[in-house]
């Protein structure tokens, strides 16, 4: 028998796998029935204290057991953490996907490396397309963010209209793509709207964001100012600002040349889709850049975040093949650090100036703003959608609740506002909306090939070993006649230099002998019993030694 949800025949159910009290992993249910629509299929990358891990991807135990019900998902746009799971959640259950042109693009080539493409139902939609799955439709309005092709969702049910606003922020001059359809998104609001999930990133920032425009300005008058060679990095996927950099390049005579596989990627969608407009011959490959005078090239580079394997990276501490840094350089960062990688950015920075380049970064040059709307926005977004109920997404906790407050402010009654966990599921008739039931929705860590077999035990170790090293005990054990036949001995990898620790070795040996022997005398004694008490009485000494708790390995032949 599948997992099911307990909610009544005539509710529909809303919940989140990922997205709640977090930034990534979004990805959201409405169910209603035996139709169930999935949006987006996010990941969200590690925090330093996840060692190894690559990925962080949803749990989807309860959308396996119940993928008959499954229609299908729709995609809102082609960032990471809206897209970068769809290969894991394809693998797991396989539905049609509905993407606009950008997000559908990068997901083929997801797809294309993940082997999965051919068995694929890849569907690219519009903003005027309207999707069937039974008792359930799914229309589309126009938003803008920080990549072209943004969606807002709207899923027609038979109790109301569920509106899922994906990122957004209202920006009515963009660079590469229309203004949000402030127009649909009213008509959906006078139209009635039974449920409001809606952006949170922003919500502590009382504040409007800022134009694309603005920061082209920005930029352009950067590159009136700079006589030798320019290299600008960006997200790849923020089309408006690689489109800024090569217009103002093209403006000044500067050829331009790609470096980095997604930047590489992005400009090559970006051309085929129409937001780009570079002329063919103002592109060149890194040996033509490197013979150009400094004023006639523009670089245009992945990295921005720091990423050690990136372009810029290698730029900068000098293993990149093709670019070094010359004097005079000038370094553009027209992006601002994701939290938790201000450290790396700042590493690369650094490294950067301390090879003689010219380094523009940070919001006093003006040149990033967010993608995302601030406090106006998201009261602007209420107050198009005017909803019954209300339950603030994609943010962690403290974001969900000003968000929610924002909510009140606007006119939703407190009591129709919902801050739900992961897995949490909403009910909702047509009057009412109750929280009834949760299904499995805990982080499932992605590690190289394995998914979901790195867990809390094994986390535990690796922080152990990054912390204090390992200590390997090896011993010979004759159970039957309780002695010890050769050993024990001691190897230490990332703990002590054992030259130099021959007394602590020594002690710590003769702590493992008396453990063996008091183990070996207790009346159930077991070679699991025998390991326990090693790890147990060697652990405790070590720390009295060295205040360091070491992994303790025990190797045992028991003979």
């Amino acid at each position: 028998m599948p997992m099911n949800i307990d909610i009544k025949p005539n509710e529909v159910a809303v919940y989140a796998l990922g997205g709640l009290g977090e930034i990534g992993k979004n990805t959201y249910a409405v169910q209603y029935g035996d139709d169930i629509v999935v949006i987006d299929a996010g990941v969200k990358f590690p925090e330093d204290e996840l060692l190894g891990v690559d990925y962080v991807i949803p749990d989807y135990t309860y959308l396996i057991e119940n993928r008959d019900k499954v229609r299908g998902l729709v995609i809102t746009h082609g960032h990471e953490d809206h897209i970068g799971a769809i290969t894991f959640f394809l693998d797991a259950v396989n539905v049609p996907v509905y993407a606009g042109p950008l997000a559908a693009a990068l997901i083929k080539n997801k797809l294309e490396e993940h082997g999965i493409l051919n068995r694929t139902e890849l569907h690219e939609i519009g903003e005027d397309d309207i999707l069937e799955f039974g008792a359930l439709s799914v229309e589309f309005f126009r938003t803008t963010h920080s990549i072209p092709d943004t969606f807002g969702v709207a899923v027609h049910t038979p109790n109301g209209v569920i509106v899922e606003t994906g990122d957004f922020k209202f920006d009515l001059t963009p660079t590469t793509h229309q203004p949000p359809n402030l127009q649909k998104m009213a008509r959906i609001g006078s139209e009635g709207v039974l449920l409001l999930m809606s952006d949170s990133t922003n919500a502590e920032r009382a504040e409007f964001s800022k134009s694309e425009r603005w920061v082209g300005k920005t930029i352009e008058q950067l590159f009136d100012d700079i006589d030798g060679r320019i290299i600008f990095a960006t997200f790849a996927s923020n089309m408006s600002r690689v489109q800024m950099a090569t217009e103002a390049a093209l403006a000044h005579g500067r050829k331009i040349a790609v470096f980095g596989r997604s930047m590489e990627t992005a400009v090559r969608n970006g051309l085929a889709l129409g937001y780009l407009d570079i002329p063919e011959d103002m592109l060149v490959d890194a040996r033509e850049a490197n013979k150009l005078p400094p004023e006639k090239i523009l670089i245009l580079s992945t990295g921005s975040q720091g990423e050690p394997m990136a372009a810029l990276a290698r730029i900068a501490n000098g293993t990149h093949k093709q670019i070094k840094i010359q004097p005079n350089d000038t370094v553009i960062f027209s992006s601002s650090p994701i939290p938790g990688n201000t450290h790396s950015v700042n590493h690369v920075i650094n490294e950067l100036e301390e090879a003689g380049a010219r380094v523009v970064h940070g919001k006093i040059n003006n040149i990033h703003t967010s993608g995302h709307g601030g406090q106006e926005e998201q009261k602007l977004m209420l107050s198009l959608m005017k909803p019954k109920f209300f339950m603030p997404v994609h943010g962690e906790y403290r974001m969900l609740r000003v968000h929610a407050g924002l909510g009140e402010d606007i006119g939703v009654s407190k009591d129709n506002i919902f801050i739900l966990d992961n897995g949490d599921v909403l009910a909702l008739t047509p009057d009412t909306a109750r929280l009834a039931d949760h299904v499995p929705a805990a982080d499932t860590y992605v590690d190289g090939s394995g998914i979901g077999d790195v867990g809390t035990a094994v986390l535990k170790d690796r922080q152990m070993l990054s912390q204090d090293g390992l200590v390997v005990v090896v011993a010979t054990i004759d159970l039957k006649n309780q002695e010890i036949t050769a050993g024990p001995d001691i190897l230490s990898r990332g703990f002590i230099y054992m030259r130099e620790s021959e007394d602590l070795i020594n002690e710590g040996r003769h702590e493992i002998f008396k453990a063996i022997l008091t183990a070996m005398r207790e009346p159930n004694v077991s070679e699991h019993s025998i390991r326990n008490a090693v790890i147990s009485r060697l652990q405790r000494f070590l720390f009295e030694q060295t205040k360091r708790r070491p992994l303790i390995l025990p190797m045992f032949i028991f003979i």
